[in-house]
């Protein structure tokens, strides 16, 4: 690898802590990976977005990095540090001599703990997805609102940054690219007084700014954000859900699909931004159309026109739908949901609203936390089933789809949520999945930490009401996850067909 200038000072890191296993480069940086230490080396660059083209350019980078980082992972960052020669003409870390370089320190975590390899390897676990969509939403949370970047000119500057980029890379041919642009800038035409009342709402925030996959990692058991974006801070002051997009984006690129849904939905449970949903076709498509001149620009070009393609078939229009799934307790509504989701309309798929997920947050408890036997009075499920109507029906009529997760064992809550629909002027599919009690209760025992309450007496319960003349679409609930949600997912499709976006050659 020819690293110019700097190759001394790639030498001098790659022998530090026991020695280098591996060195990372990308456009702007080289990362000696130690024993116990990463050592981060900004390239000596200038572009028309950053410059680090001086040692004191790159030191104050550095400075800023771990500041900024310490607020996503203060237990990865050790800090910046100056690479200095010495009187003898060696180099060392924070010496008396000179300073030439300057470098971030980083604990090590294991090559395999990173985001983009566990997806790769099929690792990715809901609680892991659960977890990081969590960690996000703090991460957001904690983040000032700023009322003066932002909204759709912020958004058309970066589009047509992109487009200048993609250009320049030669990312597709002439006439892909102007069409790629031209969708864009329609959709953003669309969606800019949207962007604008969420950036007078203070969504527009300091967020990340870089939420690939190989920004995250596994770090002591739980997911950790690292590496954002320090260089711009116009570029990384967007709208959260922006922010987000990357991540949603990545897990789609990555064949990761049911995770990107998952993660989409957990981090809504934990901030209400719904009002911004219709931006995520938008949001998801122009990241990966970044990502595609990057490719590009690094040699990579295969990749660079998957991603291409891919920020095309983002593109696609969202549609409001709203499809009702109802059962008896254990017969296996949230499974089939969750399966069903990234299916239904465009990437990453529908919003999944849950009974008990809503009952929990009206008692103020962990989703898994058990509630006492009056959360479950008749005037509290009404309460309930109340905020699950008007939340499907506002999901629906913002033209997005939503799958709503509940008993529905009483011909109201059916005849409520239909007419939900209707109010949004969307269409409406319920299903009703039968189970017998035997395979319920079987299903019901085996659960660990579980959302739902549900005991074998609720299930006995259940049987002894009168659920009336159910005319919804019924489906035999004892075949596998898959296989129930692929039967769903024909009726809703006459109403919401899916764009299939192409995989890339190492997704899983």
């Amino acid at each position: 690898m020819d690293f110019g200038a700097q190759e001394e000072v790639v030498r001098f890191l790659a022998s530090l802590d026991g020695g280098a296993a591996r060195i990372v480069t990308t456009h702007i940086s080289v990362v000696a990976l130690c024993r116990t230490r990463a050592y981060k080396l900004k390239k000596a660059v200038r572009f028309s977005y950053l410059d680090f083209s001086t040692p004191s350019r790159r030191l104050e980078m550095c400075e800023r990095e771990a500041a900024l980082n310490l607020r996503f992972a203060p237990e990865l960052y050790l800090g910046a540090h100056r690479v200095t020669r010495e009187a003898d003409g060696s180099l060392a870390l924070d010496g008396a001599g000179e300073m030439i370089d300057a470098v971030v320190v980083m604990r090590r975590f294991a090559d395999d703990d990173l985001f983009e390899q566990i997806a790769k390897d099929g690792r990715l676990t809901r609680d892991m997805v659960e977890s990081l969509a969590r960690r996000i939403a703090r991460t957001h949370d904690e983040a000032v609102p700023d009322y003066e970047r932002g909204g759709g000119a912020a958004m058309r500057r970066i589009l047509d940054d992109a487009s200048l980029s993609l250009r320049h890379a030669a990312t597709a041919s002439a006439e892909g690219i102007d069409a790629l642009v031209a969708r864009l800038s329609k959709a953003l035409e669309a969606q800019s007084a949207l962007l604008d009342r969420r950036k007078a709402q203070g969504k527009v925030r300091r967020c990340h700014g870089d939420l690939t996959l190989r920004n995250i990692c596994l770090f002591e058991g739980a997911p950790t954000l690292f590496d954002c974006l320090e260089f711009d801070d116009e570029m990384a002051t967007i709208d959260v859900l922006y922010d987000v997009g990357f991540l949603l984006m990545d897990f789609w690129r990555a064949g990761a699909r049911a995770f990107a849904n998952l993660a989409l939905n957990r981090y809504l449970d934990a901030r209400d931004e719904t009002d911004g949903l219709p931006l995520l076709p938008l949001f998801m498509s122009l990241r990966a159309a970044i990502r595609a001149h990057v490719e590009a620009s690094q040699g990579n070009g295969e990749r660079a026109r998957l991603y291409f393609d891919l920020a095309d078939a983002l593109l696609a229009p969202a549609k409001g739908a709203v499809v009702a799934i109802g059962g008896l307790s254990g017969s296996g509504k949230s499974s089939v949901a969750a399966a069903l989701a990234p299916l239904v309309g465009c990437p990453p798929g529908a919003r999944i609203i849950n009974s008990d997920r809503i009952r929990k947050r009206l008692y103020g408890a962990p989703p898994t936390a058990r509630l006492p036997q009056e959360a479950y009075a008749s005037a509290v499920s009404e309460k309930v089933y109340g905020e699950m109507f008007e939340e499907a029906a506002r999901i629906a009529a913002l033209g997005w789809p939503v799958i709503v997760d509940a008993v529905f064992d009483r011909p109201e809550d059916r005849d409520a949520i239909a007419a939900a629909a209707g109010r949004a002027r969307a269409p409406f599919c319920g299903v009703w999945l039968d189970l017998d009690l035997a395979r319920r209760a079987a299903r019901v025992d085996a659960r660990v930490n579980d959302v739902s309450d549900a005991t074998r007496e609720v299930l006995k319960a259940q049987m002894e009401k009168a659920t009336g003349a159910i005319e919804w679409f019924k489906i035999d609930a004892s075949k596998d996850t898959a296989t129930v949600a692929a039967e769903i997912k024909r009726p809703v499709d006459l109403a919401l067909p899916a764009p299939t976006p192409p995989v890339f050659p190492d997704a899983r």
